[in-house]
């Protein structure tokens, strides 16, 4: 038997019988999630768990007072009637506000519409951007990204392709997305910013770079912004004053702009996401759209067409429960961002701790410029696959996912996310990660 934190004999029989090798690495989150649960009952031992990224902040008060209010004042609409697709007044207001005060871009309310989470909102415009064009029906991601996006793709039968941002930095991304753009075969571009699971973030530079090349070749740019203002580098939480949130809306107006409340106001349990349209193609008219909805015009086929087929809408109490929300912060009465920096003060201590214990950061830079230390990071241990690290370290209590599932071409890396991982634990994880050391060199 292995010296190992964590009984050998028991790790090594749940993961025999677990149905996931022999390549570990193509297992999903939730899958992972599921071994390390089984994990934790069967040695009794507390894992330090960094496979899925779950909001590991409370919720702020306001919005929690605000939806118990809504649900105790509201029998006869809240509970008892169907929302409205195109969402709740007040929300697609307070958000039109928002988006001017940390984006500095102008939009209107009808141009903000609630989906039920991020994931409804990637599934719906994936549903209506490949419909634009007869002939131009593959989506491109800029990876490394969520998993979970391209198995939407798959359900839906959209084709994309691929490519590892990576070695692609600065002004070589130019030269690396033309090359797919031009083929005339693209309707759409996905990417995070920062980046899951990678927490590169894209500089002013490129940001640009994707925006003219999408104005070139009339591709519509899908921003996912599910953490918003997480790039601690620079401070990003005063409405009105610079710096502002960095998008491709201020290079194109082809730009839809995924909004999350999941991590930015640890909402995720009640699943609220903002689609931002831009107003220019929000009320453009594409022929492609009459073989699948009634109407041509994009943002009347997303909302009445796609939104509509997925859900009968978004719940009230939380739409106006971040109506409320949205208020605070856009009055300056909340600030957003120092209410998840503990994230980043999280990841800073980790990082190290990894770093002393021989493994190595993957995804390290920004054009040169450190990255942030956020919400997620990555890592390797050199002389090890992804598919046997990954392995390796349920043996000593830790959990991640292989960089294998989300588009990276580094797949000796791993994700981890931070978020669960608590200040108590550090001497728990630090003494784990020396063993695991002491034991690979």
């Amino acid at each position: 038997m292995k010296d190992t934190p964590i009984n050998y004999t028991i790790v090594n029989q749940i993961i025999e019988n677990s149905g996931l090798k022999p390549d570990m690495s193509s297992s999903t989150i939730r899958e992972i999630v599921r071994i390390v649960n089984d994990l934790e009952k069967a040695t009794g031992e507390k894992y330090i768990r960094m496979e899925m990224g779950v909001p590991g902040l409370p919720t702020p008060q306001i919005l929690i007072d605000a939806e118990i209010e809504a649900l105790k004042n509201g029998s006869k609409t809240v509970t008892s009637k169907y929302p409205m697709i195109e969402g709740d007044a007040e929300l697609k207001k307070e958000s039109a506000r928002f988006v001017k005060l940390f984006i500095n871009i102008d939009v209107e309310p009808k141009h903000c519409v609630p989906a039920v989470g991020s994931m409804q909102s990637a599934m719906a415009l994936f549903l209506t951007v490949n419909r634009l064009h007869e002939k131009r029906n593959k989506i491109l991601f800029i990876d490394p990204g969520f998993p979970v996006q391209k198995q939407q793709c798959h359900v839906l039968g959209v084709k994309y392709e691929t490519f590892d941002v990576y070695n692609f930095r600065g002004e070589k991304l130019k030269d690396k997305i033309e090359s797919y753009l031009k083929t005339g075969e693209f309707s759409s571009i996905i990417y995070s910013n920062p980046n899951n699971p990678s927490w590169i973030s894209f500089t002013e530079k490129e940001l640009k770079i994707i925006g003219d090349l999408a104005t070139k070749y009339e591709t519509i740019v899908l921003e996912d912004l599910a953490y918003f203002g997480m790039d601690f580098r620079q401070d990003y939480s005063k409405p009105g004053v610079p710096p502002y949130q960095p998008t491709v809306a201020n290079y194109t107006k082809n730009y839809i702009i995924m909004l999350s409340s999941s991590k930015v106001f640890s909402f995720a349990g009640q699943r609220l996401g903002i689609i931002i349209v831009s107003p220019e193609l929000f009320d453009k008219s594409y022929d492609g759209l009459k073989r699948n909805f009634k109407k041509d015009v994009f943002g009347y086929a997303l909302i009445y067409g796609s939104l509509y087929t997925l859900s009968a809408g978004v719940n009230h109490s939380s739409q106006i429960g971040m109506a409320k929300m949205l208020k605070a912060v856009n009055e300056g009465k909340y600030n957003f961002v120092e209410g998840v920096k503990p994230y980043g003060e999280r990841a800073k201590v980790i990082k190290k701790l990894f770093v002393d214990n021989g493994f190595k950061i993957v995804y390290d830079k920004d054009e040169g410029e450190p990255i942030s230390d956020g919400f997620y990071f990555t890592f390797s241990y050199p002389g090890l696959s992804g598919n046997e690290l990954l392995e390796d370290l349920l043996y000593y209590g830790i959990s991640a996912i292989s960089l294998k599932i989300t588009g990276s071409e580094r797949t000796e890396g791993m994700r981890a996310c931070v978020s669960q991982i608590l200040p108590e634990q550090f001497e728990v994880l630090e003494y784990r990660l020396k063993k695991f050391n002491e034991n690979h060199k």
